[in-house]
C-alpha cells in the first residue's frame, strides 16, 4: 500500500514506521510522512500532531469494527459481501453513536 501514495499524499503511520528511507522514498513521489519521530532521533523531521489525532480516530474505528464476529474472522470470502458486512457494521456503529441522549 505505500507504493500506491503519490504526490499530495500524506502518510499517517505511528513510530514503527519512522525511518529516514520511507521518508525519502514517499519525499521523491511527492508525498509527506507524518509519522511521530521516535525519542532517541538526532534529526527530528517535521511532525504534525493535529494530523496525527485522525490516525487515532482510524485506529478507535478498526477496533470498534473487529468487534463484529463477520469482520472479524473474515467469515465472508467474497469481497462484495465482505464490504457489505463492513457497512453495516460501520452503520450500527454510527447509529448508536448518533443515538439521541432524551
Amino acid at each position: 500500500m505505500l507504493e500506491a501514495l503519490a504526490e499530495g499524499q500524506i502518510l499517517l503511520a505511528d513510530r514503527a514506521y519512522d525511518s529516514d528511507a520511507l521518508r525519502q522514498s514517499l519525499d521523491e513521489r511527492g508525498a509527506w510522512a507524518n509519522i511521530k519521530p521516535m525519542p532517541g532521533r538526532k534529526n527530528v523531521p517535521a511532525f504534525s500532531p493535529y494530523l496525527y489525532r485522525h490516525r487515532n480516530l482510524v485506529e478507535r474505528f478498526f477496533n470498534k469494527i473487529k468487534h463484529y464476529r463477520a469482520v472479524a474472522t473474515r467469515y465472508d470470502k467474497r469481497a462484495e459481501n465482505f464490504l457489505a458486512g463492513v457497512q453495516l457494521a460501520s452503520i450500527r456503529i454510527w447509529m448508536r453513536f448518533n443515538e439521541s441522549m432524551t
